[in-house]
């Protein structure tokens, strides 16, 4: 198995954190992992991508030129990364925010109001949380709870509060597609 995901956005709605929790999860479930962040001189506001390679075997090489997924936080970024999803493979898109419909019609195509979702439950800032959430139950990369203990090990000293809307966020996302199936 070797699955290549592109997570993109804005600078600030946590798209690399995104890739690097993905990453430190796969890695804490067993997998052989690369994550390759592409965020050069951007600033908030600005594009900001990445890259995470998750598979059984070692991995050659952590450039994705047709990845099996792509999360895209934004409408540049759909514009921007559409065409390299590999053909049978999955688009998330964050539907709060992009009112465009994507031009593939060989993919996957997963809309979920991340940004919406993350509002109602008091913080904006965990909509990639949510997204993740719907991102994992279609893919199952990374079992619930192992994703969830490398997301609070990733954000390390952050309040307990931070962490524990972020594990709601994560299971908004994750009930959203099983109720929307």
């Amino acid at each position: 198995m070797m699955v290549k995901t592109i997570f993109s956005g804005f600078g600030g709605q946590g798209v690399l954190m995104m890739g690097y929790s993905l990453a430190h999860g796969a890695m804490s479930a067993g997998y052989h992992v690369t994550f390759l962040p592409a965020y050069g001189a951007e600033v908030r506001g600005g594009t900001a991508n990445c890259t995470v390679a998750v598979s059984d075997d070692e991995i050659a090489s952590p450039i994705a030129s047709e990845p099996n997924n792509i999360v895209v936080l934004n409408t540049p970024s759909l514009y921007a990364f559409q065409n390299r999803v590999a053909p049978g493979g999955a688009l998330f898109l964050n539907s709060s925010i992009i009112a465009v419909e994507s031009s593939r019609h060989d993919v996957r195509i997963f809309k979920i109001p991340s940004s919406e979702m993350a509002e109602k439950l008091g913080n904006p800032r965990t909509a990639n949380t949510v997204m993740m959430g719907a991102f994992l139950k279609i893919t199952g990369l990374v079992p619930p709870d192992i994703y969830l203990s490398s997301m609070a090990t990733v954000m390390g000293s952050k309040k307990k509060s931070v962490i524990e809307i972020n594990r709601k966020a994560f299971a908004a996302g994750h009930e959203f597609l099983k109720i929307a199936e």
